[in-house]
């Protein structure tokens, strides 16, 4: 259900265009930089940024930040301006400035200028900086003095440079804290300097001391500043220090409230609350019980609309934390109220049925929180009373199509996925009230109501076939027009279809879907719905679709994408023929089957280029099509126990080898094999995991479950076959009380606990190799294979794109070109490394650090060989850094003892935020040429020199006696 912006994997099909190199790029610019023209300069300045993410590497970025500073420095202020932006823009890259102290120096000229717009552009430009000068005293001392000056331009600029070096600088807080106090409380600052300057000390939480005293002075100027700007500034920097400092959260809590209990002035009340907003998502742990009663207090007692809503919203965020728990947790000695007669359920229920709908939303949210966190048993009414509440906004919602109402829309269908998952049998309801509702519903509301049916009835088994009459009925009556609407409901409506008949769809409902598409005739709609038929196993569906697409795309890398995808299901429908007990059959399934696949996966090689190389793709095709011919493999294997049967003399061999298994025959050596490969299989679909950084959860649970199907049919081989005695079930039956999140996982699942019984019955009652146990694995195949593969998102999109960019130093001119280094030195690898993203960074996981490997073996051997230790024949090196602002560096220290040719490897890896290691990559190489050094070659030619006149001397001697 992805929108028409999401970006394809084949979006890129065509190669970039010719770029130039850094060298070459940063020489352009540096040409428009030394023009006489100011427009040409400006055009050089403003086009840094692009450079910067393009090479995003140290020695570029220094060489170009000291080309900025000496235009600021000998510039006007226009030019000045244009580089402070583009500094404020390049803040990630400000670290990797090598040359700091030269970079400072020719910015730092400028603030003893006469011009003070000069000096105040210097002081922005040194207050963007302070992330890498944060304890710079010249800098201080300057800021410092600036704020005494008489230009008003000059001391905001030094307002804004304080407020940055405040955040990075214990020292240099603690130092300004006396005077903005001085400053604020003096009666010669006017008032606006003295709201600039309060923001500042939301900086002082550096330590406990600083954050008192700042908190102190706050609490005075609330008080002894009543106007409306001083109170709102005041007390959002209280709010921001106490959020930093964590300590005084609670005390900042009940003064907010305070201030929205009994301050009269509309204008206060709204910043409470969107400052009480920020803690209850910040700091929802914080929140007292009496504190969510003083809030609920307050919004039943409030007439205002508008503050009621943002009361609310302030609950609605807690009722989705631990705080609301804590609410309803029964205190020790307090006889705490049930959960119903609370004021915040009140106020809930009153709430669902208000007539402003952003109310009515946030009312509803409350009670879906409640009813899924509390697990009491008097809940049954507020179960109801969401129910309720959620049908009537949806009902409000539905008909409505303005912006506002397809806002509201959401959350209620959101709190109806989360309620039919939290209460399974609400889900019943719930999906017949949106059945019911989407007949009469505009067009942009059918959308999302789709998208909760779909959710819902992944996660659960909720649409009957008797829903399906309805869902048909009303994908004949929409599809009339050819507006982005009505093909967002195509596709829809159709994935809740595919949905609702995961087992099979039926002919009428194909030649509705089909006959809607025929009249749309909109290619990027039919490309969707055929991908959301692989995602949901409809193969027989989607190849149809996709054969019809063939011949409608202009690219060749897209009809070949297109026509592997097609084999593709072609070769899933050939598994649908497969019967029990039938074994010659499914034999001839898996073949055809292969047959397409083969198609297929030389099709799909030819789709990829070089910007898209499609290798989660390739590499998945290629080990569903392995695991189909080790299928067949062990099919026939069992089959040989009926065509091949173990000699007369098989009792004997196995007396005579010890092995009681050789009494079967050659079966037992074909089972051994067939394990391994099952082994085999399922560790490299978890290399293919381990690879798939950014792959969706849906997908790598999909390629889980490829692995845990390998280890199943390894383990039946060994609990049957090889080792009956030894074998164990216990890890393997808790797979299956696992919550699925689809209907493809449950009937893997399903099947997994089948088979994993019918082998537990088999084993140990009657001796292997007999009819039960082959038939017992040929069941056991063709059941996995019944269930149709699911083709997940990953397969066709990449929502998140994660890449690193590594480049190594000492590097070689020409890549083939060797680094020569003496023997007895140490080659000091410098390893520094680029984090790219796509549009979406973190969207599935985030990268807490880089793992580098560096590896060194021998190619080829130059010189004598010499006795040298083993450790110093090979390097081997590990190291973890963690990337800041995507860019990280490290060294590693390689030794050549040994004459001859190294070849280094450095391969990089990364670890998310729960500690799971993902095998990126990429792995580059370079080649050491080891030399030995001059000294100990001069020795070794002296030794041979005078070795070579004793040799002479001998020789002679010989001859003498002969």
């Amino acid at each position: 259900m992805a929108s028409n912006s999401t970006k394809s994997f084949l979006a890129d099909a065509g190669y970039g265009e010719q770029e130039l190199d850094a060298n070459s790029a940063l020489m352009e610019l540096d040409k428009g930089l030394r023009s006489g023209k100011l427009g040409e300069q400006c055009e050089a300045v403003v086009r840094f940024p692009r450079l910067f993410q393009k090479y995003p590497f140290p020695i570029l970025i220094n060489s170009a930040f000291l080309k900025l500073a000496d235009v600021f420095r000998v510039g006007n202020n226009f030019l000045r301006l244009c580089v402070l932006k583009v500094t404020q823009q390049s803040e990630k890259h400000l670290e990797k400035i090598l040359n700091v102290d030269e970079f400072v120096k020719r910015i730092f000229s400028v603030i003893h200028s006469n011009d003070p717009v000069a000096r105040a552009i210097t002081l922005r430009m040194l207050g963007s900086l302070a992330s890498i000068i944060p304890e710079r005293k010249n800098a201080h001392h300057s800021i410092r003095q600036s704020l005494d000056s008489h230009d008003n331009v000059e001391v905001e600029a030094a307002v804004f440079a304080a407020a940055n070096f405040s955040a990075q600088s214990k020292d240099f807080a603690v130092g300004i804290c006396n005077k903005i106090s001085e400053m604020i409380q003096g009666l010669a600052t006017p008032v606006d300097l003295k709201l600039k300057l309060i923001p500042i000390l939301q900086h002082m939480h550096h330590d406990a001391i600083l954050a008192s005293s700042a908190r102190q002075l706050l609490q005075q100027l609330v008080t002894s500043y009543p106007s409306t700007k001083m109170v709102i500034v005041s007390l959002h920097t209280f709010t921001l220090l106490a959020a930093s400092s964590l300590v005084d959260t609670p005390k900042q809590i009940q003064l907010l409230l305070q201030y929205l209990k009994n301050d009269p002035r509309k204008a206060v009340k709204r910043l409470t609350i969107q400052d009480l907003k920020l803690l209850a998502s910040k700091t929802p742990h914080t929140w007292s019980r009496e504190n969510i009663q003083a809030l609920c207090e307050c919004a039943l007692q409030t007439p205002y609309d508008s503050l009621k809503l943002g009361m609310l919203s302030v609950l609605s965020t807690l009722s989705g934390t631990i705080a609301i728990k804590h609410y309803f947790s029964t205190v020790p000695g307090n006889v705490s109220s049930p959960p119903r007669s609370s004021d915040l359920v009140k106020l809930a229920q009153e709430c669902c049925y208000h007539n402003n709908r952003g109310i009515a939303a946030h009312g509803v949210r409350v009670l879906t929180n409640i009813t899924v966190s509390c697990q009491e048993k008097d809940l049954l009414a507020l179960e109801q009373d969401a129910v309720f509440g959620l049908e009537s906004l949806l009902v409000l919602c539905s008909q409505d199509g303005n912006p506002g109402a397809q806002a509201t829309l959401k959350i209620a269908l959101n709190c109806m996925v989360k309620l039919a998952k939290g209460r399974p049998h609400l889900s019943q309801s719930v999906v017949e009230t949106l059945l019911t509702q989407l007949h009469s519903a505009q067009d942009a509301a059918r959308i999302l109501m789709c998208h909760c049916l779909a959710a819902i009835a992944m996660q659960l088994p909720v649409l009957g076939d008797g829903m399906l009459g309805d869902l048909m009925e009303l994908y004949k009556v929409i599809g009339r027009s050819a507006t982005d609407k009505q093909q967002e409901l195509l596709v829809s409506l159709a994935t809740v279809i595919f949905v609702a008949s995961q087992k099979a769809l039926s002919v009428e409902s194909k030649a509705v879907i089909k006959q809607q598409l025929e009249s749309v005739s909109n290619g990027w709609t039919v490309y969707r719905i055929a991908r959301q038929a692989s995602r949901m196993g409809n193969h027989d569906m989607a190849k149809e679709l996709y054969q019809s697409l063939l011949t409608q795309v202009a690219s060749e890398h897209f009809y070949f994408w297109l026509n592997s995808l097609k084999e593709f299901s072609h070769a899933e429908q050939c598994l649908t023929g497969l019967q029990e007990e039938n074994y010659s059959s499914a034999l001839s399934c898996i073949a055809e089957s292969l047959k397409f696949y083969h198609k297929g996966i030389a099709s799909l090689t030819a789709a990829s280029t070089p910007l898209n190389p499609l290798s989660f793709q390739c590499e998945f095709v290629k080990l569903r099509i392995d695991l189909l011919q080790a299928f067949s493999q062990l099919i026939c294997t069992c089959n040989s126990l009926k065509t091949s049967p173990p000699p007369a003399i098989a009792t004997t061999i196995a007396m005579t080898l010890g092995n009681d298994l050789q009494r079967c025959g050659r079966i037992s050596n074909q089972m051994k094999q067939s394990m391994e490969e099952f082994r085999s299989l399922a560790s490299r679909y978890g290399d293919l995991y381990q690879a798939s950084f950014d792959a969706d959860s849906a997908t790598l649970r999909n390629v889980e479950l490829q692995q845990q199907s390998c280890l199943l049919i390894s383990h039946a081989i060994e609990a049957l076959i090889l080792d009956p005695e030894s074998a164990s079930f216990q890890e393997y039956g808790s797979a299956g009380t696992a919550h699925a999140d689809s209907e493809y996982e449950r009937r893997m699942m399903s099947v997994y606990n089948h088979v994993l019984e019918e082998v537990e019955s088999l084993n140990r009652k009657y001796t292997p190799v007999s009819y039960m146990h082959t038939a017992c694995l040929c069941n056991a195949i063709i059941a996995l294979l019944k269930v149709p593969l699911s083709f997940q998102r990953y397969f066709f999109q990449k929502l998140q794109s994660t890449s690193i960019k590594l480049a190594l130093s000492p590097s070689p001119r020409n890549p083939a070109e060797p680094i020569a280094v003496q023997n007895n030195q140490q080659l000091a690898l410098k390893v520094e490394g680029v984090v790219q993203h796509g549009s979406k960074p973190g969207l599935f996981r985030k990268i807490q650090s880089v793992c580098l490997n560096v590896s060194s073996t021998l190619q080829s051997k130059s010189g004598q060989d010499y006795k040298i230790p083993i450790d110093n024949m090979t390097n081997e090196m590990e190291q973890r850094v963690e990337p800041h602002n995507d860019y990280f560096s490290t060294q590693f220290l390689l030794n050549f003892a040994i004459l001859g040719t190294h070849n280094i490897t450095v391969e990089s890896s990364v670890k998310d935020a729960n500690g799971i290691v993902w095998k990126t990559g990429p792995r580059t190489t370079i080649f050491v040429k080891s030399l030995e050094d001059p000294y100990s070659q001069q020795i070794r030619l002296q030794q041979q020199q005078a070795q070579q006149p004793l040799q002479q001397q001998q020789q002679r001697n010989a001859y003498t006696r002969f």
